[in-house]
């Protein structure tokens, strides 16, 4: 946690990612699978803490999809399996006045088992590792509820309903970070898929930036933003928000410029690339995280949701090396 807040820039890093962590082999140590891993609060804290008993992360985060939101809203998800992650099927709206908020959003189904396993989390592990919840913002929910395309064509065709259907959804938001914090998450991953090649810079500035900076003012716990993709255009207005933490992705740049880029205010989360992950040896992931230690990195951790097919080995590999003297 003082490593999300700079609390100690000078100090070791901390290691760990607010995405998923689950690969087949963690899955196959720990008896915890997916679909059930989605579905089932016991199989969730399974396999999520295993990120810090297996792996010695100092982070744990149980929602291994991106789908819980959407599924509440009504979104008909499949959950996947063992070698598929979970996706949401055809948008359910197509007009901002067909949007409704359910009043018993956090009773549904896929809101209450997340919810359900955050809080063991919480019971069994203490202050060993901090517990991270997840919770998606409003331009995400927005491609579940509208469809990507639908919902970026109304970016150009009609900015002011675009804007009240980030209002709504922006209380979808607030209210399930809220009931994560209530049941003992210490901080929470945002993800929001702005990537350049779906928000442009202006794109940010104009729709996300000021509702980025409101998130982080009304929710009562460290954020850890997270967007995929190339992200060197937009850092500065990210830093700008007041968010804590930026997750990013190792294509915007080596571990220094990310840290020049971002400044010296904002925490840094990452470092660690998932292709790399994929494909190279526990000896030259410890590389890579070194480089990450050395420019500032303050939780170092695999750049976003890892690979299915990913080396159990090589995740293994970035705690002691984020730990060097």
């Amino acid at each position: 946690m003082a490593a999300l807040r700079r609390g100690n820039p000078s100090a070791s890093p901390a290691a760990g990612t607010g995405t998923s962590i689950a690969c087949q082999e963690l899955m196959q140590l720990t008896g915890a699978w997916f679909p059930a891993a989605h579905t089932d609060a016991e199989q969730m804290v399974k396999l999520a803490i295993a990120g810090h008993t297996v792996l010695g992360f100092d982070v744990v985060m149980p929602l291994f999809s991106v789908c819980h939101e959407a599924a509440a809203l009504g979104c008909d998800v499949r959950w996947g399996g063992p070698d598929a992650m979970p996706e949401s099927g055809p948008p359910v709206f197509t007009r901002v006045e067909e949007l409704r908020i359910p009043a018993d959003l956090l009773s549904r189904p896929s809101c209450t088992v997340a919810l359900r396993a955050i809080s063991l989390l919480k019971q069994r592990l203490g202050e060993n590792a901090a517990v991270c919840g997840k919770v998606f913002g409003a331009w995400t929910l927005a491609y579940h509820c509208f469809g990507i395309e639908n919902f970026l064509m109304l970016t150009l065709d009609d900015p002011d309903a675009v804007r009240r259907i980030l209002r709504m959804l922006t209380e979808v938001t607030v209210r399930f970070a809220q009931a994560q914090i209530d049941a003992g998450a210490d901080c929470l991953l945002l993800g929001d898929h702005a990537t350049r090649d779906l928000c442009s810079p202006a794109m940010y500035q104009d729709y996300l930036e000021p509702l980025h900076a409101r998130l982080a003012a009304e929710i009562s716990c460290p954020l850890i933003l997270h967007i995929c993709g190339n992200t060197e255009d937009r850092i500065a207005a990210i830093a700008r928000t007041g968010l804590e933490c930026f997750h990013y992705d190792t294509k915007t740049g080596t571990p220094d410029q990310v840290r020049k880029l971002a400044g010296e205010t904002i925490a840094l989360m990452g470092g660690v690339s998932n292709f790399r992950l994929l494909d190279q040896t526990p000896e030259a992931i410890a590389r890579d995280v070194e480089n990450a230690r050395q420019a500032g990195i303050d939780i170092i951790g695999p750049e976003c949701a890892v690979p299915l097919t990913t080396p159990l080995d090589n995740l293994k590999a970035i705690r002691p090396a984020a730990r060097q003297p």
